[in-house]
């Protein structure tokens, strides 16, 4: 069975390019999302060894406006995850509570809390290296994809969720052997 398709007319074609561009990781993705994980790997000669770090961009300009890692150990706060710690440090900065015109980028997949986040502070992109089932091998994971809480937001807003990219390389911040004591640990105090 043979399927045609209809040739686009030029204003889908330049809707089509355009939404490729917006939802494609680019190298400029990569770039910065390897360059977020080194900064990330550099907590693993700290006190506070993590392997999730965010930072947030200027989607038009490229300015980073906010560089986090998770801090929920020593700020005792559940919440403070890496996304929501550069998300409240983005805000306070701008003293807006809109991240419009902002792309995060973050080493693993977004929980479900943050991508919340992410959506009540209007960040327009979200790009993620490790997924939430990789993150799942090494601890507890509430197991929703950031796509389907993007997904299920109402209005039906438009919120573009990339990744993995770099995903390889996001992974060493969780198998660091540093990183595999501390899972120890946290796993250890979930019980």
């Amino acid at each position: 069975m043979l399927l045609t398709i209809p040739a686009l007319n030029s204003a889908q074609k330049a809707l089509a390019q355009t939404a490729a561009a917006h939802t494609t990781p680019t190298g400029l993705d990569a770039a910065r999302m390897r360059a977020l994980v080194d900064w990330t790997m550099l907590t693993m000669s700290t006190p506070n060894p993590v392997p999730f770090g965010a930072e947030i961009f200027s989607t038009s300009t490229g300015q980073s406006l906010a560089r986090a890692a998770n801090a929920v150990g020593p700020q005792h706060d559940p919440s403070a995850h890496g996304e929501i710690h550069a998300i409240r440090l983005a805000c306070q900065k701008l003293q807006s509570s809109s991240l419009h015109g902002y792309t995060l980028y973050t080493t693993c997949e977004p929980c479900p809390m943050c991508m919340a986040c992410c959506v009540w502070s209007n960040i327009d992109r979200v790009v993620y290296g490790a997924t939430i089932d990789d993150a799942a091998r090494f601890g507890r994971q509430i197991m929703i994809s950031a796509r389907e809480v993007a997904a299920q937001t109402r209005p039906a807003t438009h919120y573009t969720v990339d990744g993995p990219v770099e995903r390889d390389r996001c992974l060493t911040l969780f198998t660091n052997p540093v990183m595999k004591n501390v899972f120890r640990q946290w796993n250890a105090h979930q019980d």
